[in-house]
């Protein structure tokens, strides 16, 4: 097997490991192809020749990851097709839109927590709960910024 044979098969490998983690499996594809590509940009053509795959699961699973800000859109002057590139910041960004997550999880605790007794298990589960996103919440912003400045010594 050649370099190129054993990097796509990487790329593969990476692909299922996402979409075993809950990513749908083209996103999970296109994105390995973003990891992996050698070129500075992508057209969706481009990936659904790659990956022998249709131009509209392709076109699906470039929303998919522009939506959560992994990809970006890029100028292609003179070129009929869009460009993408994987996003420089692309990992922050993903965690940041975390925070959603979290908020809803917040929600979600503190409603139980609302509905039930301070004697009742539940309301101590659900407090455990709202008090771990709380947490986490506050500490996003010092954890990004410690990546941002680890990211800008290298």
């Amino acid at each position: 097997m050649n370099d190129r044979q054993q990097r796509w098969q990487a790329a593969e490998h990476l692909a299922l490991t996402l979409a075993e983690g809950g990513l749908q499996r083209m996103a999970a594809r296109t994105l390995a192809m973003f990891l992996f590509t050698d070129q500075q940009s992508i057209t969706a053509g481009e990936i659904a020749e790659r990956l022998e795959a249709s131009a509209g699961s392709v076109s699906a699973a470039v929303k998919s990851l522009l939506s959560v800000g992994l990809i970006e859109r890029l100028p292609a002057p003179g070129s009929r097709r869009e460009h993408y590139r994987l996003r420089d910041d692309a990992w922050a960004i993903l965690f940041t839109s975390q925070n959603t997550v979290i908020q809803v999880m917040l929600r979600a605790a503190q409603t139980g927590i609302d509905t039930t007794t301070a004697d009742d298990p539940a309301h101590r589960r659900l407090t455990q709960m709202r008090d771990f996103y709380q947490f986490m919440l506050g500490e996003i912003p010092a954890m990004l910024e410690r990546w941002h400045q680890r990211q800008h010594a290298r």
